[in-house]
């Protein structure tokens, strides 16, 4: 098993990616702390987990509040001794709007969850993993930070920013061992698409979402929990700063 004896935090983990991951993770046997600011989806994904036959608590954390962060790490160390893997998966979407209609409200929003949220996570974790001089941290980043696309000019700047914060602390972090490494994915078939879709109609939506992406589909949640369990495992020993892009082709 890839990750055998590992303790894995996830965030946003009550459904989608972090679900998928989660369970993932754990079927590869990792103690999985699953952080959601929904107790129903979190608490689901425990029990799928346990039912499973692996380990695995709830904290409901707001990854906008750096208390709650602090104790979903701290519950990490508590339950299961150590830290090996943060996989900052937490985020939030915007319907195609254009920048004049963007309300100061949803960027403020924006940028609370998928840049704070995100910093946050790498800020209270780094002195945990630079003790154990050891560890991996995964930052959901999206495709949107590579080859932005009209409309959605807020969503896009916060996932270009965690592009940058992720090479940063790559080579901030690479003296103690600790890889940093973005996931970016394409549309992904999950309970956030809709979000991205918003007015338009659904179905019509969907098919230019796929005429976008060469291999002609979208991402399902499992192929970014695959992915991210290779950069979490051993395997991926020697990568870190890389903007990892899960995309069916559509960032070339």
């Amino acid at each position: 098993m890839r990750l055998a004896d590992r303790v894995a935090v996830i965030t946003g983990a009550g459904s989608g990616i972090g679900r998928a991951s989660a369970l993932l993770f754990a079927q590869e046997g990792a103690r999985v702390v699953v952080a959601d600011v929904e107790a129903t989806g979190g608490a689901e994904t425990v029990r799928l987990i346990q039912q499973q036959g692996g380990a695995a608590a709830f904290v409901r954390t707001d990854v906008t509040r750096p208390a709650d962060v602090q104790r979903m790490l701290d519950t990490a160390l508590e339950q299961y001794g150590r830290l090996d893997v943060l996989f900052n998966n937490a985020g939030l979407a915007m319907p195609f709007t254009p920048i004049e209609q963007v309300d100061e409200a949803l960027l403020d929003r924006l940028l609370a969850v998928n840049v704070k949220g995100v910093f946050f996570g790498c800020q209270l974790a780094a002195p945990m993993l630079k003790r154990q001089r050891s560890g991996v941290i995964l930052n959901t980043a999206s495709t949107a930070g590579i080859r932005p696309r009209p409309g959605l000019s807020a969503y896009n700047m916060t996932k270009g920013a965690v592009i940058t914060l992720t090479k940063t602390l790559a080579l901030e972090l690479a003296p103690y061992q600790v890889r940093v490494v973005a996931l970016c994915p394409v549309a992904t078939d999950s309970p956030m698409l809709p979000a991205f879709i918003g007015d338009q109609d659904p179905a019509e939506a969907r098919r230019r979402f796929i005429e976008s992406i060469p291999l002609g589909r979208l991402n399902t949640p499992e192929d970014l929990a695959r992915a991210a369990l290779w950069l979490a495992s051993d395997e991926a020993a020697m990568v870190t700063g890389t903007a990892f892009e899960v995309d069916g082709g559509r960032d070339v």
